[in-house]
């Protein structure tokens, strides 16, 4: 696989923003352009699997509230490896503190790892991985 144009780098870093606009939005239709119909989304630790765009559109919705305030994300950079492009990027998750008495926002962090792939339509995600915190990879 030749090496990823900058025109490939700026498409990928911005998937990763439209990603975190369409969840804070609640605007799953726009999922159908970050990941590909049969992508797979993996939730480690929790132990869900959503297979296939549908499964994922429906998981989001079913979340409803328990999704953060908003998707910071950050550190994201792409890379070649094994013939595949891969997609990295950590993100930040303000959610408010559940302590009745407590006006005040807790942070948490957590590690996107993607497999992407370049569609006539543009990049999308064929496979992800999210963990809470990061994972050795």
């Amino acid at each position: 696989m030749a090496l990823l144009s900058l025109a490939d780098k700026l498409e990928l870093h911005e998937l990763v923003g439209r990603y975190g606009d369409a969840i804070d939005d609640r605007a799953w239709e726009r999922l159908d352009h970050i990941f590909t119909g049969d992508a797979v989304f993996e939730v480690r630790g929790l132990d869900i699997v959503m297979n296939g765009l549908d499964e994922i559109k429906a998981f989001m919705d079913e979340a409803g509230d328990r999704h953060p305030q908003a998707h910071l994300m950050t550190n994201i950079y792409c890379f070649e490896k094994g013939g595949e492009v891969q997609l990295r990027c950590r993100g930040l998750f303000p959610e408010a503190n559940t302590a009745a008495d407590d006006k005040s926002s807790v942070v948490y962090h957590g590690s996107y790892y993607d497999t992407v792939v370049k569609t006539a339509a543009g990049w999308r995600i064929r496979h992800r991985i999210y963990v809470r915190g990061r994972m050795n990879d």
